[in-house]
């Protein structure tokens, strides 16, 4: 089953959220996501939700999502971005 990781970023630093992004897309063709959003324009259809800069990446399975969040090459971008901004970040399984 398809799951996907949602992400809300905010960022602080622009220079280490663009060597996070680097390494982090490594990870992403390490793992076979599929980006569906990364930043572009969007707008709060309802509720207090305010969200900085919306990430969307599809995995084959929710073993896969996981594999790239735990992986050598994610570890390391999300070191890269250490005081860079507010990441928050969830895991879901489709239907």
């Amino acid at each position: 089953m398809t799951a996907y990781i949602i992400a809300d970023v905010t960022v602080t630093d622009a220079e280490k959220m663009a060597n996070y992004r680097e390494w982090s897309t490594k990870a992403m063709q390490e793992h076979g996501a599929q980006v569906l959003v990364r930043g572009g324009a969007f707008e709060v259809l309802e509720g207090p939700w305010t969200p900085s800069r919306l990430v969307l990446l599809a995995f084959e399975s929710m073993d896969k999502a996981k594999a790239f969040y735990n992986s050598q090459t994610y570890t390391h971008a999300r070191t890269l971005r250490e005081g860079a901004g507010v990441m928050r970040m969830v895991v879901v399984e489709g239907v």
